[in-house]
């Protein structure tokens, strides 16, 4: 496999911004295959932008994106689909359909895609379901009858329903509870080893960037400021990176991590 082909993602000096303000000033990125990438930044500081742009629901202004080496600006609509079908998305907060059940939520890429009978559909669904941890149970509650690290589980089962190679997570424990978020992030890397997954996730939490992400990118303004894995973060001279890593916060998660692992 070349280089180019080791990437999932490849970020080429991107610009985007709304109006008279600049959020992502000529930033690059490139997400190797296989590997989680953890994307870290200041609250406003462009990463969900980023995430929305890559995924083409924010446009850019200038650079080049790429996913599995295809441009999707200059890609034929058949390239596009086959593309984006690789592709698997859990949004902030799950953003599940209210008014669908858990099963239908999950079915919804797959009808969207898929020419399959109802029973199959149905099968693949709970195999789904059971995949993240939940029973078949839960398939027929609706996402009001759900906990949160449940709507979360749902929300990463539709993710994967069409078997992507990468998938997208936009603050994937934001609002669970501490041992619900550590449930959480060692299903996304179990999963991860199982599947062969990319994995690039947008987080604040110290403790999912010091458990399961190999890399770590920091955004700062505009760009991507630091990348690497931790111990690039704690060797960074930029003001925001030093701050959030080496905060007390920050300090009371690592020795934490290391007291569970018996350093």
């Amino acid at each position: 496999m070349t280089p180019d082909e080791q990437l999932a993602i490849r970020v080429s000096d991107l610009v985007v911004g709304f109006g008279s303000r600049t959020v992502l000033d000529h930033l690059s990125l490139e997400v190797c295959r296989g590997e989680i990438l953890g994307v870290v930044g200041a609250s406003g500081g462009g990463k969900s932008v980023l995430l929305r742009t890559i995924l083409g629901l924010v446009p850019k202004r200038g650079g080049a994106i790429e996913l599995f080496g295809v441009d999707l600006e200059r890609a034929t609509p058949a390239q596009a689909e086959a593309t984006g079908r690789r592709c698997g998305v859990l949004f902030q907060q799950g953003a599940l359909f209210s008014s669908l059940t858990a099963i239908q939520n999950v079915q919804f890429p797959m009808r969207e895609y898929l020419d399959l009978p109802d029973e199959i559909l149905d099968e693949i669904a709970i195999a789904k379901l059971e995949m993240v941890g939940l029973k078949a149970d839960d398939a027929t509650k609706f996402p009001s009858e759900l906990s949160g690290g449940m709507v979360k589980r749902v929300a990463l089962a539709r993710a994967l329903a069409l078997d992507p190679e990468i998938v997208f997570l936009d603050e994937p424990t934001s609002g669970l509870d501490p041992l619900s978020a550590e449930d959480f992030d060692m299903l996304i890397r179990t999963l991860q080893q199982t599947l062969g997954l990319t994995v690039y996730m947008n987080t604040h939490d110290l403790d999912s960037l010091v458990t399961v992400c190999d890399r770590i990118a920091a955004i700062a303004d505009g760009k991507v400021v630091a990348v690497g894995p931790m111990a690039t973060m704690h060797q960074s001279d930029h003001p925001w990176v030093k701050a959030y890593f080496g905060g007390e916060r920050a300090q009371l998660v690592r020795s934490g991590h290391a007291e569970k692992a018996g350093v």
